[in-house]
Order: structure tokens, then sequence, then C-alpha cells
């Protein structure tokens, strides 16, 4: 019982991930199914809607099923299967007494969705741990996933934003086990309700009283068994250098990417998650998401993921000075008279914090504490150097000229200020993701992304999106590589027009001048030089890295000129 229900647990997590042996060909990736068929015959897959649903066969075996198909970048998760990864799940679920005698549960799609109730026998703190180990792939099957598609589904997250994690140590939901499992009601998900829900179901709240009242459950918890608040070792740190104990998410309006490390400049909001927000939201919007489901269901899982994100804010939150929590929040949801109006009792925790803050901005503060000498250091993650503004930042005048590389990188930092030209004059909404060929510096070509931030208001609502803007306060990122799987457009640039470059960057204004300059490095998509330039970008993220490259979705990319847009 205990290796099935293992087994179970983590088909449950690993469904979508294109899985890679170490000791075999690393080009050869594989897909864990269900199949009808053992081992020694061909593989005889069992599709369901979701990992969860019952298989409808009596019994069934675990496969691996070699993925023959194109890999596209938007779909390839690859999870590496290695000796010390099989060792860690031993000592996680196999090696552990379980909190109760370990028995199998029987499959019920409903039952299915609530991991609380289902799992209740494997410790939860192994559970979290697990959770941790592979926090990038798990986050990236969200990002990357079919949840993630189009611009209702992204508009319930900012445009960039940092994630932390809870320490499982300071986790007081999984030390007390009893917690969850007395939750487990207002644990309960809307996919519960399964995809053909009835459409009134989508205007209930009864999902939104459930999680208020575990939210409410949550914070007398903490405040009866962590009174004193908490201080910086209450972060996980990361066990080993594989880890990602911090995530950077861009949101490309209607795509998202995930990215290991603290990339761009401070975001204006910040998660810290904890075991049951993590598991809550990958059961919501990957298990037991169904993008085929209907109205109501998708709904459901869009308006739940509202909470979801706001609980990650709100544990960043009580990190900070008391004082502080409440000004922060309001920032943070400007327009949104339910945060404006809120009753801070209700919402944010009642006690201290034990980090002993020096400046009149915590928020910085603490992640410069966090990233610069808290996370393990062998994660390999620090500030990026071309994004990211201390405190005491003063953006650098554009360069006169651009003969080194340090010139051409503050000409990225000062386009980095809010605000810059050609982001408020982009007519098409949708255009985030720009991919830039500089070529023949120091006889090479680079490669560099360019993600336009946008700022919102508040994501609080999937409608009127377009009236939560303010486009003198969007932001460049720029990085040495690939971001996204989506290309919006892309530029072409010889060296010695950097500069001109940088101007049309800064300074468009639409006039003929600029609007001849976009024509002149961008390319449409009728534009000769269109496949060469896409091969050469392709080709730079294959060699960058072969084993998690795959091919870019060009569905999204800017339309022609001429098509009146």
């Amino acid at each position: 019982a205990k290796h099935a229900m293992t087994a179970r647990y983590l088909y449950e997590h690993f469904f979508l991930a294109h899985i890679v042996f170490s000791e075999a060909d690393e080009t050869q990736f594989f897909r864990l199914v269900r199949s009808r068929t053992p081992p020694g015959e061909p593989v005889s897959e069992i599709p369901t809607r979701r990992p969860y649903d019952d298989p409808g066969a009596a019994r069934f075996w675990y496969r691996f099923q070699r993925i023959h198909e194109t890999l596209v970048h938007k779909t390839h998760m690859v999870m590496e299967f290695t000796p010390e990864r099989m060792a860690r799940f031993q000592e996680l679920f196999i090696e552990p007494v379980w909190i109760e005698a370990p028995h199998v549960v029987p499959l019920d799609d409903r039952a299915g969705a609530n991991p609380f109730l289902i799992y209740a026998q494997i410790p939860p703190t192994s559970r979290y741990r697990f959770l941790l180990d592979h926090s990038f792939f798990l986050i990236q099957t969200l990002m990357q996933g079919p949840v993630c598609k189009g611009q209702v589904a992204l508009n319930v997250i900012h445009d960039h934003f940092w994630v932390f994690f809870l320490d499982p140590e300071a986790d007081q939901t999984i030390q007390d086990p009893d917690f969850l499992i007395e939750q487990a009601d207002n644990l309960r998900l809307p996919n519960e309700q399964g995809s053909d829900a009835q459409v009134l179901q989508s205007f209930s709240d009864a999902y939104r009283r459930r999680y208020e009242a575990f939210y409410t459950a949550k914070v007398a918890h903490y405040e009866e068994l962590d009174p004193e608040g908490p201080d910086l070792d209450e972060i996980w740190r990361g066990r080993v250098a594989s880890d990602s104990p911090v995530l950077t998410v861009y949101r490309h309006f209607d795509s998202a990417s995930l990215h290991h490390g603290a990339l761009g400049t401070l975001p204006r909001t910040l998660w810290v998650m904890d075991y049951s927000q993590f598991e809550r939201i990958y059961y919501a919007l990957v298990a037991g998401f169904d993008v085929f489901g209907n109205l109501s269901h998708q709904v459901n899982v869009r308006r739940y993921m509202d909470y979801l994100r706001m609980e990650g804010e709100l544990n960043f939150l009580a990190f900070l000075p008391k004082e502080n929590r409440l000004p922060t929040l309001k920032e943070w949801y400007v327009g949104d008279r339910a945060i404006q109006d809120v009753n801070p009792d209700e919402v944010l925790m009642d006690w201290s914090t034990r980090i002993p803050f020096q400046t009149e901005d915590p928020k910085r503060e603490l992640v410069e504490m966090l990233i610069d000498d808290h996370i393990l250091k062998s994660t390999g993650i620090g500030f990026d150097d071309v994004n990211y503004r201390r405190a005491d930042h003063v953006f650098p005048a554009m360069p006169t000229s651009f003969d080194t590389a340090e010139e051409i990188l503050d000409g990225f930092r000062a386009l980095t200020k809010p605000g810059t030209s050609l982001i408020r004059h982009i007519a098409s909404f949708d255009v985030n993701l720009l991919y830039v060929r500089f070529r023949d510096f120091e006889d090479e070509d680079h490669f560099v992304s360019i993600v336009i931030n946008r700022w919102h208001d508040n994501v609080n609502s999937m409608f009127g999106e377009q009236d939560r803007l303010d486009p003198s306060k969007d932001y460049l990122d720029f990085h040495l590589g690939s971001i996204g799987s989506y290309p919006n457009y892309f530029f072409d640039v010889a060296v010695k027009d950097i500069g001109d470059f940088f101007d049309l960057l800064d300074n468009f204004d639409d006039s003929p001048e600029y609007v001849d300059k976009v024509r002149k490095y961008g390319l449409d998509r009728s534009d000769p030089r269109f496949w060469e330039t896409y091969d050469w970008f392709q080709a730079r993220l294959d060699e960058a890295d072969p084993m998690r490259a795959g091919l870019y979705d060009l569905n999204r990319y800017y339309p022609d000129a001429d098509d009146g847009r």
C-alpha cells in the first residue's frame, strides 16, 4: 500500500513531465502514463481528463512511454530521473513511518480533487519537501501547462513577480498534521465539481467562504504557535545546489514563463508559498484543470486563483513590520474597494517580526537580506546585474558610444526606467516579448530578449484589464538569451546601429522617422529575412540548453503592418 500510494502521488505530479534518464540517451524523453498492460508488453495508455480520474480498469500499471513527436518549447517541461532522485523518493516516502497505516484509497473523481484527504496518511512534511525539491518543475507546469493560455486566464497574475517558499520547519500547518486534516473540508477545491458543473455554480461564493474559513484558522494557528512572528530562517534557503528557492514569473500578456532565481528589478509584488498553498495551486490549476471543461469549471478555477495569489502575497507581508503590511497591500490593489476598505484584523497576522529592519523600505530590505545573505549560495542565485536597482540607484545617461560591452549594458540600464517611449506607443496590446539579434559585436552575434512588464493597478478581476493599466509605469527588462516560448517580434540590429536602435526604444514618438526605424530593424512576417532570423534564434536556444530546448511558437507573433494593426 505504501508503494502504491507513493506511486499514485508521484504520477499525479509528474504526468506532464518529459522525463529523461541520466544513465540513458539524454535526447530521449518519456511520459509517465497509466497503462492497461504490464512491463514487457507494448504500452496501452489509459487516457483520462485528469491524472486522478478513475482509469476504469481493475488493474493498471505505471509505465514510461517514449515521446516521438516534435518537441515544442511551450510544453517541453523536463524532469531528470537520476539515482539520487530515486533515493530521495525512498527517503521521503518509503522510509518514514506514515501518519496512518498505509492503505490504498479508492479512486474517485470528486474525492481525488482534494489531496489533503487522499494523501492524509503520508506525512505532510514529506509531501512539502517533495514539492520544494521540484519547485521549478511544478510551478513550470502551471506557467506552461494548459491553464495559462489566454488573456483572461493570465490576468490573475502581475507581469513580473518573485516567489519564495516557507521553510518546512516553519510551516506550522504541517508541523501539526491534524490541522490540515481538520481543515480538509475548507481546503476543498472547485475542481471537485468536475468539467461540466452547472453554470450557476460559477457565481457561487461557497469556495470563497471555505477559503476564508481556512485562512482565518491558519492565521489563528500561527498566532498561537509562533506568537513572536517570523525571522529570516523561516524562508527556505534551498537544500542542494540544483534547488530553486527563488523563482521569477513573467507574464507575457496571454502566456507566461518561469525562471530560476531573481530576474529583473525588485518586483512590485512578491509571494511566499507554504505547503497548503503550493498543493492547492497545483491541484486547482494543473492536476485538476480541464482545458475542455465548460464555462463554470474555468470560471470557478480562475476565481479561486485570486484567493491563492493573495495568500502568497499575504504570506510575504507577514514578514514585514506590522505597520507596513496594510499600506503595502493597498499599494498592490489600487482601485480595489474591497482591499482599500479592508479590516486588517481579517487578513493580516496580528504578530510582530523578529527581523531587525533598519530602513524605511522594509520590502526591499527583506528581499536584499534574503538574496544577499540567506539563500543557499550554491544555487547561484543573485541579483540581476543589468536590471536590478538598489535603493540608491540612479539611472545612467544613455552612452554616446557603444564600443565596449559595458557601454552597451549601460544602454540597457538606461532603458529600464519606467515609461520608456516605445512601450507607450506600441499599438498592439499583446506585444510583450521582443527578440533582438545584435550582429558583429566583438566578432559574435548576441541574442537579447526584451521583456515588457505592464503596470496593473490591481489584478483582482477577470474583466476590464485595459482600464487598470498605466503605461507611464511600464518598464523593460533586458536578458542575454531566451525568455519565453512565444516571441512577439524580432529585431535585427548591426553593431554600428546600436545607438540608433536604443534611440528608437527610448524616444519613439510615432513620427514617420521613427516608424521607418521600426521597419528598418523589425521583421514583419512577410519580411524575406524572417525565416532566416527565426532559425538563428532557434539555433541559439538549442545550443544554450539542448535538453530543455524546443521549437518556439509563432502563433502570437505580431502581424504584418498591412494587417491594419
